[in-house]
């Protein structure tokens, strides 16, 4: 879905203000504003290669919006009841209103590749183009391999933040690529929970080991990311959506909120439904923002 003017949020009076995107170094300076119900949902987030991620949201059933998360765009929410996001049909959002959250049952996607160790009969149409096995690296020493269709592969690390990538073969279609990597996985591994790269955040990866683990491999492409988060310490995870966006890497969303750095996995927001107001909750505090 492309979406010319990124959406950000600004309730008054049961109305939001559609800020104009920034051209070039013009600011605009004149407000539109557009009559919607007050309702707001989280519906879903976008992570881009070139471009910083957003936040999909939507008003009753409506349009699907994006909220800016560039760096240095201030957010002002606060996090309301959670539950099912329902889907989105051709850029309008179906709501449901079951308690589970981020997805009821009904709205639940299974992807038939997810536990595939290359014993499948190549059931979609995408299990057969070429695809290509990889290693990824997550600071400071979580590694991982994984397979993706060759033309997603810078994609799909940036997806999961991963600091460093390696591609290591090429093949003709994903049931051959899975049965490489289901081999790999039993000493390397094939998944790294959120939490890990949380406390990565603000460290590197130990390139000592990195390419210990490269060593065993022939390497075709080497990626190395940067993610501009210029963090000194470890941030505290938090769910919220309040203050100033340092930027996000993959999943995580990271926020500066009173000196503390705050660490949010963009998951965990999908399904709320969001007002204009500054979170009045108590938050934990890092040791760092009392230096």
């Amino acid at each position: 879905m492309h979406v010319s003017r990124p959406f950000c949020l600004r309730i008054r009076r049961r109305s939001l203000w559609c800020r104009p995107t920034r051209s070039g170094s013009k600011i605009p300076t004149a407000k539109s504003w557009c009559r919607l119900p007050p309702t707001v949902q989280v519906v879903g987030y976008r992570s881009r290669v070139e471009e910083p991620a957003r936040l999909l949201v939507s008003h009753d059933g409506g349009a699907v919006r994006e909220v800016n998360l560039d760096p240095g765009e201030t957010l002002t929410y606060t996090l309301e009841n959670r539950h099912c996001a329902g889907t989105i049909d051709d850029g309008t959002h179906v709501r449901c209103d079951a308690t589970a959250a981020p997805y009821c049952p009904q709205h639940t996607d299974r992807w038939p590749c997810a536990r595939c160790q290359g014993d499948c009969n190549l059931p979609l149409e995408s299990c057969r183009e070429e695809h290509a096995v990889y290693l990824a690296a997550f600071a400071p020493e979580t590694f991982k391999v994984g397979v993706t269709r060759s033309w997603r592969l810078e994609r799909r690390l940036r997806e999961q933040g991963a600091d460093r990538g390696a591609h290591i073969r090429t093949v003709e279609n994903g049931r051959i690529a899975r049965q490489i990597e289901a081999d790999i996985a039993t000493t390397v591994g094939d998944s790294v929970r959120v939490d890990r790269k949380v406390a990565g955040l603000h460290r590197s990866v130990l390139l000592d080991e990195w390419e210990e683990l490269l060593g065993a491999f022939e390497v075709l492409e080497r990626f190395d990311f940067a993610y501009g988060l210029e963090l000194n310490d470890r941030p505290v995870a938090e769910t919220l959506l309040s203050g100033s966006v340092r930027g996000t890497k993959g999943r995580i969303l990271v926020i500066e909120r009173n000196g503390t750095a705050y660490a949010v996995d963009m998951r965990d927001l999908v399904g709320c439904e969001i007002t204009q107001s500054e979170t009045a909750r108590d938050l934990q505090v890092s040791l760092g923002s009392f230096d």
